[in-house]
């Protein structure tokens, strides 16, 4: 070959090369062999998931500039991703500490993300090229680490609500999930997509909705991300999603008027909610009876709503560490393992899949890799190896 023809190839791959990077495509993911399969359900989906654990204050963590009508964010240092991962405190994630959650026993990393940080602030709503990239490659720790990863717009769907019309706001939910999905299009099917995280339902100042106007308005959303999501193809036309509940209140979600969205793919769909207990923590009455008839007839009106129906229960968000303070003074539970012990045992009863939420250095230390209580430790294990044995 002459040397002309050589360097006319080198150029080829590597243009090639370049554009399968700019696309995301897997089939050089070292991490992901980019399969699906066919016939897994939803309720095998979620009982792969198992144990599960947010990555939070991290990918999702900005500063708000209410004067920036489009990222709704500001410029944070050199505007780098490491910057914006950093800003509330966190450690630049790293392997070590995300294949830890997997030796600790989790299966499901939940990794919430602001895409609007770094966005130009020209109205066209596109992500930044940096925070696709840093998302891929936690995405790509979590494969790596054989752990299901599921990615959402968290914070950015709260100030979208806040700032536009119902028109407005679905038109750049589809913007940015359509954007989304391309990008991570190609990975297997261990890569889950949730809407949103707590804020369907909130509706812009002055925008005078009825209570079954927002409801519609939550449905429409959910609808939006799920026509986005599969009008990319590929992969995406099967892939696992996860429709966020209104405000992720189990009382809202589990009303009448909440719909799930229509969607084209068979089984392919759950519904995410936040904190069973929820009530009982911020009254300080964990621990006691009526924490655990609380939290019991919270999973009865999911199970009756969603669970009965085939569609698993996605815990978004579960307390992981129970102060002594929020303990009630007739407390059957005093100690924070104890109790969380009694939340798993019946959440797992219900076939949910919980995920705890937890920031740096709190329940889990990114830096050493482990879970901090030797107790919590001990929970998990026993936990995991009892649905792994199942």
């Amino acid at each position: 070959m002459s040397s002309k023809k050589i360097v006319h190839s080198l150029l080829l791959a590597a243009v090639f090369a370049s554009v399968s990077l700019f696309l995301g495509c897997s089939s050089n993911n070292q991490y992901d062999d980019g399969k699906m399969r066919k016939d897994m359900t939803a309720a095998e989906y979620a009982e792969e998931m198992g144990l599960g654990i947010n990555l939070g204050n991290t990918l999702e963590a900005y500063w708000a500039d209410p004067e920036n009508k489009y990222s709704g964010s500001m410029i944070i240092g050199e505007n780098t991703a490491a910057n914006y991962e950093t800003c509330w405190g966190a450690v630049i994630t790293t392997q070590e500490a995300i294949t830890g959650m997997k030796n600790a026993g989790f299966d499901t990393v939940r990794i919430p993300v602001y895409w609007g940080n770094a966005m130009e602030s020209n109205g066209e709503f596109v992500i930044a090229e940096q925070i696709l990239d840093r998302v891929e490659e936690v995405i790509n720790y979590c494969r790596n680490a054989d752990l299901y990863a599921v990615i959402n717009i968290h914070h950015y769907d709260e100030f979208i609500v806040k700032n536009y019309g119902m028109d407005e706001a679905l038109q750049i939910t589809q913007k940015l999930w359509t954007q989304i999905a391309e990008r991570y299009r190609d990975y297997s099917d261990y890569l889950v997509f949730e809407g949103f995280n707590e804020n369907l339902g909130t509706v812009r100042d002055g925008d005078m909705l009825t209570e079954a106007e927002t409801f519609e308005y939550v449905n429409r959303m959910n609808q939006a991300f799920v026509d986005a999501v599969r009008a990319t193809g590929g992969n995406n036309a099967e892939r696992l999603l996860i429709a966020s509940g209104y405000w992720t209140n189990i009382d809202k979600t589990t009303d009448p008027r909440f719909i799930l969205p229509e969607d084209p793919a068979t089984d392919r769909m759950m519904v995410s909610v936040h904190y069973p207990d929820n009530a009982m923590y911020w009254a300080n009455s964990i621990g006691n009876q009526r924490w655990l008839d609380y939290t019991k007839a919270q999973c009865e009106l999911l199970k009756e709503s969603f669970t009965d129906r085939g569609i698993p229960v996605f815990l978004g968000e579960c307390t992981s560490i129970y102060q002594a303070d929020r303990m009630a003074a007739d407390a059957l539970y005093t100690d924070s393992t104890a109790c969380l012990e009694q939340m798993y045992e019946m959440m797992l009863d219900y076939d949910f899949v919980p995920v705890l939420w937890d920031v740096n250095d709190n329940f889990y230390s990114r830096t050493e890799c482990r879970i901090k209580s030797d107790s919590d430790k001990a929970l998990i294990e026993t936990l995991s190896a009892r649905l792994k044995a199942a």
